[in-house]
């Protein structure tokens, strides 16, 4: 077990001078913008619309900003879920190997929590290069000075967890199973299901890829990648961040949840096992979307697809972005305004009974796919007190969305995400009790 110490910073730690905060606006009006200056010949030909800062806050990004990952009192939720949606992701599941006995578990979840302290801290996880300048370092180092940059690392178990292996069984939240068959699956087995997840987000993509790639060496002989997402471009909103879009390029995340309230009634967990209060529960789907296809068809349709409008995000019903869609309200000649078969009329939880799920999905791309388009799509990162809830959203929107047309599932998997330890334990510590 690499021993790791919070009172001194490991070799090459990002105490000498990290990069300080910059606003999304400098990080655009750099490299970017001058490149964009290349095709301003072409583009001022071509009509175009204007986009305007004034539209959107500056939402300045600091990258010294860290989250802590121990918390003081028993049963708060980890860090990741209600925190600020960060700007990238690494979403990784593993599998545990055939030989791993419960105190194997124990362990990689032991060291797990002590890395992952570190690293949100925006330390190492160890020496970057050994005293002696011999064999490996302990942190593959490349998150060396680019401090914390708001990163949290999210850990679930899956089913698998609980089954003969490792004694657990008794131990298994009665809610947590693996998901049934839904409308619009096209599951790709080799991005499906997992023992282990670990979601990493920071505002820095670098600093959220070293720390699944330290925690997954940490992993080797215990545990065995089994799929991965890199995503981009957060595609929900906390309470103060103005709404991102989707690779469809429409706002995505308007109504998510968001008071206090409805986190304690949709999202944290009572459960009937005492180690999961204070927890949650993980579904992660692999979304690909048709974008090529999408791009061709006409925004009018697009508009009626979603039920709202592609620039500002507001309902088809009439108002502003956030004015609640009113689904009753009809056109000239007779029809409701909002398709009941839009994506936001069958997840409006106005039309499910009041049930909600906490969103925090992000773009991701794969480059090309086997016919020579676009790989891209979301990884629809969601949590919930009860999988039941995304599963009947999902046989509403799976069955009858206009979108359907456009989108597959290709990946999915369930977890169970235990709250965080208090300082001196680790992540699900009371399961082994």
């Amino acid at each position: 077990m690499t021993e790791t110490r919070d009172d001194a910073p490991a070799q090459g730690s990002v105490d000498a001078a990290p990069r300080r905060g910059v606003s999304r606006r400098s990080l655009l009006g750099g490299g970017i913008a001058a490149g964009l200056g290349v095709v301003a010949g072409v583009g001022g030909v071509l009509g175009a619309q204007h986009i305007s800062a004034a539209h959107a806050s500056d939402e300045t990004v600091d990258l010294l900003q860290s989250h802590p990952f121990y918390v003081a009192e028993k049963g708060m939720p980890q860090p990741g879920i209600s925190t600020a949606p960060q700007r990238y992701c690494v979403f990784m599941t593993f599998d545990l190997a055939a030989g791993a006995v419960a105190r194997s578990l124990q362990v990689l979840l032991a060291r797990w929590s002590a890395a992952i302290a570190q690293l949100q801290a925006g330390k190492t996880v160890g020496a970057v290069a050994p005293a002696r300048g011999v064999g490996a370092g302990q942190d593959t180092g490349e998150a060396l000075d680019l401090g914390p940059a708001s990163l949290t690392v999210t850990v679930g178990l899956g089913p698998g967890v609980f089954d003969d292996r490792f004694g657990l069984a008794d131990k298994k939240p009665a809610k947590l199973a693996e998901l049934p068959t839904l409308p619009s699956d096209r599951l790709d087995p080799a991005l499906t299901g997992g023992d282990l997840s670990l979601q990493a987000c920071a505002d820095d993509p670098q600093v959220a890829y070293h720390a699944i790639r330290d925690l997954a060496r940490i992993a080797r002989g215990t545990a065995t990648v089994r799929w991965t997402v890199l995503g981009f471009g957060r595609a929900s909103a906390g309470p103060d961040q103005t709404t991102p879009r989707n690779l469809f390029g429409f706002k995505d995340g308007t109504r998510n949840v968001s008071t206090d309230a409805d986190f304690e009634k949709w999202v944290w967990a009572g459960d009937d096992q005492a180690w999961m209060a204070g927890g949650t529960y993980q579904i992660a789907r692999k979304i690909q979307m048709n974008i090529e296809i999408w791009d061709a068809d006409d925004v009018a349709d697009q508009q009626k697809i979603f039920g709202r409008k592609k620039v500002d995000g507001a309902p088809l019903s009439g108002g502003a972005e956030h004015t609640t869609p009113d689904f009753s309200v009809k056109d000239a000649a007779g029809q409701t305004k909002i398709d009941m078969r839009s994506h936001i009329a069958l997840a409006a939880h106005e039309n499910n009974d009041g049930v909600k799920i906490l969103r925090r999905p992000y773009n991701y791309t794969d480059g090309l796919n086997q016919y020579g388009q676009l790989d891209a799509g979301l990884l629809f990162l969601t949590y919930m007190n009860d999988p039941e809830h995304f599963v009947r959203l999902q046989r509403r929107l799976g069955a009858s969305d206009l979108l359907n047309e456009y989108i597959g599932h290709v990946g999915s998997a369930v977890f169970a995400v235990p709250p965080a330890p208090a300082t001196g334990s680790y992540i699900g510590e009371a399961l082994f009790a």
